[in-house]
């Protein structure tokens, strides 16, 4: 292998670093969607609105939506550790990165929800119109399921990014998998651990992505 040797990590704190990744994956991923879900919604929804005043407020809405897509995650990251430090009490491990990871992600995943909502046929839309369903009805009873599969797609992208901005948290002590490959592997040189640490991200990257693909497809074909 090059002159590389595993023999000497440790693999106990590579467990606890793929342990918090998990956990700030799955923390930041849900509150991502409790937010990101019905901001998309609304979106939508003030996207097509003929009210001139809801009109102003959608392109307020859709232009921080837009900044806040636009800021790089590491400085995104940075910016926010006053928020951090003042929601969660620190600024720094799991605890510290959650809010920055969903504040970067959120406006994301509302975005991929928007698209997917304008996907559904206009169609089937007109028809629940036509039966006199109200606005909540058709964003339950309509929209959203025939926007299934793209929205999960959507949340399957959004999980991926997630995985991403976990990593670039280590740089400012973010912990996980992240943190020990920028410790070890960049500022200590122990390429074995920035290997490992590079491969365990991967796998899970993958396993993502292929239980996302499965549930579309199953979506799919219902």
């Amino acid at each position: 292998m090059g002159g590389l040797n595993f023999n000497d990590i440790n693999w106990q704190e590579m467990a606890e670093a793929s342990g918090a990744t998990l956990k700030m994956l799955a923390y930041s991923g849900i509150f991502t969607i409790i937010l990101g879900l019905p901001l998309g919604i609304v979106l939508y929804l003030w996207g097509r609105s003929n009210n001139s005043i809801i009109r102003v407020v959608y392109s307020v809405l859709s232009l921080v939506v837009n900044i806040l897509r636009s800021v790089p995650f590491l400085i995104l990251m940075v910016a926010l550790i006053p928020l951090s430090k003042t929601i969660m009490g620190t600024s720094i491990g799991v605890l510290g990165t959650i809010p920055a990871l969903v504040i970067g992600a959120a406006p994301f995943f509302a975005r991929l929800v928007e698209t997917s909502l304008r996907e559904v046929d206009r169609g089937v839309i007109e028809a629940a119109q036509g039966m006199g369903a109200s606005t909540g009805q058709i964003v339950m009873r309509v929209l959203l399921p025939e926007a299934r599969p793209g929205l999960l797609a959507g949340v399957t992208i959004t999980l991926v990014t997630l995985v991403s901005y976990t990593a670039m948290s280590g740089m400012i002590g973010g912990g996980g998998l992240g943190d020990l490959a920028i410790r070890y592997g960049y500022y200590r040189y122990e390429k074995e651990v920035m290997i490992i640490s590079v491969v365990l991200m991967v796998i899970l990257v993958q396993l993502l992505q292929m239980a996302g693909d499965r549930l579309v497809q199953y979506f799919t074909r219902k």
